[in-house]
């Protein structure tokens, strides 16, 4: 996986989330998914189930327990990703 899929999935993940979120936030890499966007655990299944769709990748739940960034997750998919 080169630099762009790592920047699309970026990309996906920020768009998702500012649908998922309804607010005017403005999403980076450094935005924490629970208290700056109020992601609960209901909105994080969702998102993850969608992130395995698009990308084929399956992502186990106690792999979330240490994401609290927007980079952290994307990292966690590109790894997951990068690995199969």
């Amino acid at each position: 996986m080169t630099e762009s899929n790592y920047d699309e999935i970026m990309q996906l993940l920020c768009d998702r989330l500012s649908s998922l979120t309804n607010s005017n936030a403005q999403i980076t890499p450094e935005t924490n998914l629970i208290s700056q966007l109020s992601i609960d655990s209901i909105k994080l299944l969702n998102l993850i189930m969608e992130i395995e769709d698009t990308f084929d990748v399956s992502i186990p739940i106690n792999a979330l327990t240490d994401v609290q960034t927007v980079r952290e997750l994307v990292d966690l998919v590109y790894k997951i990703k990068t690995a199969s």
